[in-house]
Parts: C-alpha cells; structure tokens; sequence
C-alpha cells in the first residue's frame, strides 16, 4: 500500500501534493517537497487505528514453535475468516492484524476485538495459541517469509550483527496509528502532536516493555532490560532513531532530510536480488542515479515510497503518526496500549500533565530500555502518562478503559507482574 493511500480523506499539511509522474525518474527537489505534504496531512480529529502483532507458539508446556506446514496451514485459514482488519504475516511467521481507520477509539478497539476472537480461536483449532510479547521467549526461528523485500532486509542488517534477524523473526508490538493533525486546528497541532508522542516515548515504552529470555547473541544488545526497545536503539540508528529538527528548520523539511540521509535498505528489480549498495542513502541515489545503481536505473516516486516503509522511527509519519515503541502485550492490555496515546492527544490537561512528569526523561530512550522502569525516574514519569491517560478517558465516557488503565498501571507496570500469569496468557 502506498504512503498516501493510508490516508485517502486527509487533506496535504500545505497545498495540494505534487505527484512526480509514476514510472519517471524523481529529482531531489521533486523528493523534497512530496514527503513534507504526504506524510504529514490533516484528518479527522479523532481517527485512530490499531495494528496488533503475536508470536505464533504450538499450544503445549513447555512451548514451542510451530512447524513450518502447520504454521502455513494456520496462515491460510485466518486469511480466509471474515475478518473486518486487514491480516498480514511477519517475517518470523508472527501474525498481524490492522483495522481500518475508526472514528473513535473505543470502535477501533470494537473491531479489533472481534477479530482477535476470531483469528484466537482459529489457533486453537490448530493447536497453537497467540503470544503478546515485544520479543519471543524461544530461540530465533527461520525466517519464514522468502520474498526478496525480507531477503535483502535480512542480508543489510546482518552487515553489522544478528539483532536485525532477531527484530524480523522475534518481535512483535502494538502500533497505534492517529492523526497527524487535526482538520481546522491551529497550526501548531501538528508540532504538538509530534512533540507529545516523542516526549511520552520513552517512559511509555519502559511501562508497556516485556523482559524476554530470548538467548542473546549479539553483544550490541547485551545490557538492555527491555530487548525489542533494545534493537531499535542499536539496530541503525540512521533509520531507527527518527530525525532531529535543526534551529529554525520545520519538523516536516527535518522529516523529509532524515528520510533522503537514511541508507537504502533494498533496491527493487525484477527477477533479481534486492540487494543495496552499502553506504547508499537515498539522497545520493537520486544525484548520482544509474552511477550509484547501475542495474536498476534512477529512482522514482515507487522507489522513495518503498524506501520509507523500510524506515522504524519510534514514531513515523505516512499521512498519519505511526506510534510504533510499545511491545505487543499479554491478556487484555492491548487495550492499555492502544488508548494512552489517543486519549492524551484528545485531552490538553492531560497531555500537559503527561509532559509534566516526563520532562525529565523525555530523551531517555537508551535508560529506558536499559533499565526500563528499574530506574526511579523512568517509573515515576510512566506512572505519570498512565494517571493522566486515565483520568482522560473517564473524562471522555469510557470508565471502563480508565478502570483498566489503573489497574495496569498498579497491577502489572508497576509492580511488575509478569506476562505468564494465568489470566494474561489469552490475547483476548
């Protein structure tokens, strides 16, 4: 799916989007106006998305992976469920569900819900069980997904260690998508929005982070309490890490400079190998074309839509924000994840008293990972987003989900209860 297409009803951030000519090759002055106004358009106020990733473990103790025909035998029965989301499979073989955009959060939540229930009970027809964890428990298994985008990926990210195989295979997460500004608000929206999501990162991802024993084997990682937050602190950090907003410079120009300085992960042709030129960012294909890549010709608008999907910021602009730092959860607490970002990007004095307490921590991405709420100001800042999340929920008519949102905060983040308690082991 192509970047703007993620966001058909919104409206570009300034003046309409010029579209290079599909097929043609793209200049850099072309690249540097199209990303500013497709990636960062204004939507409906409330419109949020949910994506959820599971580890796919046969249902018997100890656990174990699935077989690979009895994993592919489970892939195709839950593409043929009725399903309302859109299903995908993740390189390692984990499953994902997306739902379409809803109106509000508590029907984005409705959506996925019944389709979780669904694909939940498929696996169990299959003896297998769905696992909420940010990395797997068991050893890496084979990559599962053979199409050239992951072999590529895989051959890039093992030019510097094994945590590239482990984020493919291993990992899941819950990505909650919102708007990225709100149509006819004042023009800084945009820039809070973006401001508050970074600034409530990482305490918010230490809160929903999930210790694993998965066997470390690249020493990058060791360290680290939290192994999904780990990876994308030392995975590459030229693409994971997110652009820097420079003195005087826009947030959507920066955005657009960190996606042309980003290395090229794969370079897409026909019946060949993806495989990128080491050390070729997007920017330097696109002055030196056929001399920078000489069997595949000069970049196009398809190259550069294709290049920012091989980006993972913590959080990543396509017409919408992208808030990818929170690890896929046990039990019911999917729901906890989804409903903080919204809920604060909804309420303005929570969303000040969320910023409040993470001041302090709020570029503490390495700590947080690190340490994860171990260390006392990373705790303290998550118990404030989670508070102020749900007092804005039981503010906007869901008590419900406030209720949950405490009892997480005091049940699990807090006192840290493992994902292996009785009630948590059913994603549902």
């Amino acid at each position: 799916m192509s970047v703007e297409d993620l966001a058909p009803e919104a409206g570009p951030a300034d003046g309409p989007v010029k579209h290079p000519h599909p097929g043609q090759p793209l200049t850099e002055s072309d690249a540097e106006g199209w990303i500013p106004r497709t990636c960062f358009k204004h939507g409906p106020p409330r419109r949020v998305g949910i994506e959820l990733e599971f580890q796919v473990h046969r249902d018997v103790d100890p656990p174990e992976h699935l077989a690979p025909d009895k994993l592919r035998r489970l892939h195709e029965d839950l593409r043929v469920q009725p399903l309302r989301s859109s299903f995908t499979v993740e390189p390692g073989g984990q499953v994902e569900l997306s739902s379409l955009p809803a109106d509000h959060l508590p029907a984005a939540i409705a959506d996925v819900e019944t389709d979780l229930a669904l694909i939940t009970e498929a696996a169990r027809r299959h003896g297998a069980r769905l696992v909420g964890t940010g990395i797997d428990d068991l050893p890496r298994p084979r990559r599962f997904l053979a199409e050239p985008r992951y072999a590529a990926m895989e051959e890039y990210f093992d030019r510097t260690g094994t945590a590239g195989r482990m984020m493919m295979r291993s990992s899941a997460s819950v990505q909650v998508n919102v708007e990225a500004a709100r149509t006819g608000a004042a023009p800084g929206d945009l820039e809070r929005r973006w401001d508050l999501l970074h600034a409530i990162g990482p305490a918010t991802a230490a809160a929903f982070g999930r210790p694993s024993r998965h066997p470390v084997d690249d020493p990058r990682l060791r360290g680290y309490r939290l192994l999904r937050q780990a990876i994308w602190r030392e995975l590459d950090p030229a693409r994971c890490h997110g652009p820097v907003v420079r003195p005087g410079e826009a947030l959507q120009d920066a955005y657009a400079r960190w996606v042309l300085d980003a290395p090229v992960l794969a370079v897409r042709r026909q019946g060949r190998p993806w495989t990128a030129p080491a050390g070729l960012t997007f920017r330097q294909w696109l002055r030196q074309g056929p001399r920078a890549v000489p069997d595949a010709g000069p970049p196009t608008v398809e190259d550069l839509k294709f290049h920012m999907t091989t980006l993972f910021p913590p959080v990543r602009a396509r017409g919408h924000f992208e808030v990818r730092y929170l690890d896929a959860q046990p039990g019911p607490w999917w729901r906890v994840a989804a409903a903080v970002a919204p809920a604060l990007l909804e309420d303005e004095a929570a969303a000040d008293e969320a910023l409040a307490a993470c001041e302090p921590v709020r570029q503490q991405w390495d700590l947080a990972a690190r340490a994860g709420l171990g260390d006392a100001r990373i705790g303290h800042a998550a118990r404030g987003v989670l508070t102020a999340a749900a007092y804005a929920l039981d503010r906007a008519g869901q008590p419900g989900l406030a209720a949950q949102t405490a009892e997480y905060l005091d049940r699990v983040a807090l006192r840290g209860a493992g994902p292996n308690a009785a009630e948590e082991e059913r994603p549902c």
